[in-house]
């Protein structure tokens, strides 16, 4: 069965047909055509699986639903894919620092829009690896309570932040390149562009703060998280 999708546009004639799509690929879809709207529906059960969240909305921008999304805990670990027309790379930045996990600018594709909300709910559906509470130096990680702690102090991390802080130091000690990172934890393919990454590991060490230095730069070929710090698993 497919997922519940939040379609989030103000558009009418775009909206019924990316409806028409996710749901002529097996998903269930409800609408909101503003920002406050989302937001109800975000919270009505069934809670959706995901929100494709347009950024220019009526009221309320789609920019403050996602601040306001991630800063809920009944929501925060809601994937979210923005689309917009505002699609240049301070905007995809920008989108990424709020916490959404995908953005996809319009025009789009909407058989791509579809394969990236497929990825986006096969990532969320996938068990960790592994279970078992990680613990390096000042940094802990439980997958089971998907909470991260560092120093003591509760970090919030969006579900693509968390994933990729997990595969990380699950392969401490290890480069891992910016195409292999696109593949195991977005789920795309090499032809995507490997800023989605960098964005992202920039976003997750300002979580971080002290810890932040775990996550080593190999300029030209990837990022390490450091297996010079102590560690032990539980």
């Amino acid at each position: 069965m497919g997922g519940l999708i939040l379609l989030v546009e103000d558009e009418a004639d775009l909206a019924d047909v990316v409806e028409f799509q996710l749901l002529r690929a097996g998903h269930r879809v409800r609408r909101a055509a503003s920002g406050h709207e989302a937001l109800v529906e975000c919270r009505r059960q069934p809670l959706p699986d995901l929100v494709l969240l347009d950024i220019m909305l009526p009221g309320l921008s789609g920019k403050e639903v996602c601040r306001q999304l991630r800063a809920d805990p009944q929501t925060r670990r809601l994937p979210i894919l923005m689309a917009s027309a505002m699609d240049s790379e301070v905007d995809r930045i920008v989108g990424f620092e709020l916490g959404a996990d995908d953005y996809l600018g319009k025009p789009y594709s909407v058989r791509e829009l579809v394969l990236r909300v497929e990825a986006l709910l096969r990532r969320a559906s996938i068990p960790e690896a592994d279970d078992e509470p990680m613990t390096v130096g000042t940094l802990r990680i439980d997958p089971i309570a998907h909470r991260v702690r560092v120093a003591g102090e509760e970090v919030m991390l969006t579900p693509t932040e968390f994933r990729l802080l997990s595969m990380l130091v699950r392969r401490r000690g290890r480069v891992q390149s910016r195409e292999a990172l696109l593949r195991e934890v977005w789920g795309y393919s090499s032809d995507v562009t490997t800023r989605t990454v960098d964005t992202h590991i920039k976003r997750l060490r300002k979580r971080l703060g002290v810890a932040s230095h775990y996550i080593e730069t190999l300029r030209g070929v990837g990022y390490r998280f450091s297996d010079e710090v102590e560690s032990r698993v539980g």
